[in-house]
């Protein structure tokens, strides 16, 4: 089942699940001693998380591994693909668009430098933008017993559609926090966002 289609008919679900994120105040960048390695690019608003150094550190490995798929050429080489159209839910915010390695998805692992999904927004100007990433994992793929968790999250589930899943902001930051589902600085700027 393609993520665009859950979203239109569990909206008041991934909302509540929204509104049990806590929000996070703005911060300034962090530096290379904070996380334990030097950073990569602008870190303004997402480092320090505020969620401490091992999260911190996470954020870190992602951005190193995801960093060579800025390019949704790049992505695509290395096996993701697009899956759906600009994901928005208006005032929220919204998704962007996700870009899913099924290779990834359905190993049932989660790996901070194996993100399942690459989420990008589209600019104005046509080009696509790497935000975050989305662990995603299938709940029949899943054989513990316990739910699957990264980054001292536990991943929110999803029983209609047969997933687990986690956003985390790592190249844009989202002022509802660093898992937020939403983001409300992202735009579908086509029009072709969910939602409306």
């Amino acid at each position: 089942m393609r993520l665009r289609e859950w979203i239109l008919t569990d909206m008041v679900v991934a909302l509540a699940l929204v509104s049990a994120s806590a929000a996070q105040s703005p911060v300034k960048e962090a530096g290379a001693g904070q996380v334990g390695m030097a950073p990569i690019g602008a870190t303004q608003g997402i480092l320090p998380s505020g969620m401490g150094e091992a999260v911190d550190h996470d954020v870190m490995v992602i951005r190193e591994a995801t960093e060579k798929f800025k390019n949704t050429e790049a992505a695509e080489a290395a096996g993701y693909k697009p899956d759906g159209g600009c994901m928005e839910y208006q005032p929220h915010g919204a998704m962007g668009y996700h870009y899913k390695n099924d290779d990834l998805y359905n190993d049932a692992k989660l790996d901070l430098e194996h993100p399942s999904v690459l989420v990008y927004e589209k600019m104005p100007d046509g080009h696509f933008q790497l935000n975050g990433v989305e662990f995603l994992v299938s709940i029949t793929g899943w054989k513990s017993s316990e739910p699957p968790r990264i980054m001292g999250q536990t991943l929110k589930k999803v029983d209609k559609y047969g997933f687990y899943y986690l956003h985390v902001w790592t190249w844009k930051a989202s002022p509802t926090g660093l898992f937020a589902d939403w983001n409300p600085d992202v735009k579908c700027v086509d029009g072709s966002g969910m939602g409306h």
